[in-house]
């Protein structure tokens, strides 16, 4: 109720941009508005700074409730392998193919053994 009451008085804030943080280990989820990705191996110094220009930051609050689109791992190592010159493309590519994970509290998502009827 405090929350929708927030919203219709409009003392809703924006977040700001997280301060800039060192480089993520491997594993690690990063975020950057409505997307995530994965860091993998091979996340270099100068891609992590290309990120942190871009808007992408350590994601660190937990338990974070908001819901992302996930950037396929398959094109976040193409983004490792890509060229300074092409990021940009390769970043738009992924992010058009960025798509919604199912969360285990949405009550849209059955689990596999529940049959559809």
């Amino acid at each position: 109720m405090r929350n929708w009451c927030r919203g219709l008085l409009g003392l809703r804030k924006e977040r700001v941009l997280p301060r800039r943080s060192a480089k993520p280990g491997i594993g690690a989820t990063i975020v950057c508005g409505d997307l995530r990705m994965t860091v993998q191996a091979g996340l270099g110094d100068e891609l992590w700074h290309w990120l942190l220009e871009e808007g992408w930051r350590e994601l660190t609050y937990r338990p974070d409730r908001r819901h992302y689109r996930e950037i396929p791992s398959s094109w976040v190592t193409r983004l490792i392998d890509a060229l300074p010159e092409t990021r940009t493309m390769v970043m738009d590519a992924a992010v058009t193919r960025a798509s919604m994970r199912p969360t285990l509290g949405d009550p849209n998502v059955l689990p596999s053994y529940v049959v559809r009827g």
